[in-house]
């Protein structure tokens, strides 16, 4: 590859174990992802119905969460650089089932924000971050595929669960739906960590180039802070964007069937950008594809924001879910593409925290802008500025020495 680095082959396990290793993955992520993360919205309606606690207030509990798993995942990447994720990412499931069973048996909002915050705690120790850092040191130099196959798998997480959860929930109710996930994580998760992520972890392989990078070095640089700076921003603009993509073609005369319909058009979107992601990165610097995506994030939005056939908007949305697939992948190799391996963990930690804070903060953000602009369709437009001014941030995240992400 021409565009993305070329890592010495680290890995301790044979191609078994490999195999092994990147299937557990790819199911618990599914799983992790599903009843983690994507069972809220879908039982959040019935939440609140059932215990009088408004939708802000419970959306609230779940962006606590989310600011407990940006914080968490920065000791998780400094522990996964020295002893590997089997320790990190058991722990976190084992955490995460008492968790879910106290949300589902918590009988005031207090004890349903501590079921969340201590959620949020094991997403930190079991969602992309820690999963990506294992297979980037395993994997060696076929990281990159590796790091596609598991987003390309934890992309049905949604496609799973969201209608679980929802046949769950209406042949019961949500405590019993929680409750029941809560089983399901038990069985898959726990030891799927503690026996699928087996194996010597290998040392971390030596810095390439002339320079050697100091993790303390590289995360006190201009280019570390315009990768957070522009990956942020673009995570802001992509989840708020699919967040209220519904509300949206809803204000521009979509049925709401049509509307749904078309946010998981948006999800197949998703895997088609995924699955092109390595011909794009063999041609293509690492400042080039950073550039290029945060565009076309602005691109996408702005469109979402304009046109208003019917057709168009399908369209549009469709291919705005194609960038979000690459995006994903970008932030999964961008500690990689410019600093390599070594400190992948500890830098990835820290990298990844402002991006899940505005992840989290970004539904609500973007439903305050269509509030304040008057419309939905002048939210994305301002979103679509975000993302220009992420793009011409993103150029400048290339550390000068970095000879393997070719930024010329």
């Amino acid at each position: 590859m021409t565009g993305t680095r070329t890592l010495p082959q680290t890995a301790s396990l044979d191609e078994t174990g490999l195999r092994r290793v990147l299937a557990v993955l790819c199911l618990t992520e599914i799983t992790s992802w599903g009843i983690l993360y994507y069972a809220f919205p879908v039982l959040s309606v019935s939440i609140s119905a059932d215990t009088g606690w408004s939708l802000p207030v419970l959306t609230a509990a779940f962006s606590l969460s989310q600011l407990a798993a940006a914080l968490t995942g920065i000791p998780v990447g400094r522990i996964i650089d020295r002893i590997g994720p089997r320790v990190v990412m058991t722990a976190g499931s084992v955490l995460a089932v008492p968790s879910l069973l106290v949300v589902a048996a918590a009988p005031n909002l207090p004890v349903f924000y501590a079921g969340w915050l201590a959620a949020g705690v094991a997403m930190g120790a079991v969602l992309y971050p820690p999963a990506f850092a294992a297979l980037t040191r395993w994997y060696g130099d076929k990281y990159v595929k590796a790091l596609m196959i598991l987003t390309l798998a934890a992309g049905l997480a949604s496609t799973v669960f969201a209608p679980l959860t929802a046949a769950l929930v209406n042949r019961y109710d949500w405590r019993a739906t929680y409750l029941v996930l809560a089983a399901i994580l038990a069985i898959i998760t726990v030891p799927g960590h503690l026996l699928g992520l087996r194996g010597r972890w290998p040392h971390p392989p030596a810095p390439a180039g002339d320079h050697p990078v100091d993790h303390r070095d590289a995360s006190r640089s201009l280019a570390f802070a315009a990768l957070v700076a522009a990956l942020s921003l673009g995570a802001f603009t992509a989840f708020a964007g699919v967040f209220n993509l519904v509300p949206l073609l809803i204000e521009q005369g979509f049925s709401p069937a049509l509307a749904a319909l078309t946010l998981g058009l948006g999800g197949a979107g998703q895997v088609l950008g995924r699955l092109g992601y390595l011909p794009i990165a063999a041609r293509t610097t690492a400042r080039t594809r950073i550039v290029v995506i945060l565009a076309a994030t602005a691109a996408s939005t702005a469109l979402l924001g304009i046109v208003t056939s019917v057709v168009a908007l399908i369209a549009v949305a469709i291919g705005a879910g194609l960038v979000r697939g690459i995006f994903t992948l970008i932030q999964a190799t961008a500690i990689t593409d410019r600093w390599g391996a070594t400190h992948y963990g500890r830098l990835n930690g820290l990298m990844s925290a402002p991006v899940v804070i505005v992840m989290a903060l970004a539904p609500w953000a973007g439903t305050a802008l269509s509030a304040w602009t008057g419309s939905y369709a002048h939210a994305y437009l301002i979103l679509a500025a975000l993302a220009v001014v992420a793009a011409l941030i993103g150029a400048a995240s290339i550390p000068h020495h970095s000879k393997a992400a070719n930024p010329s």
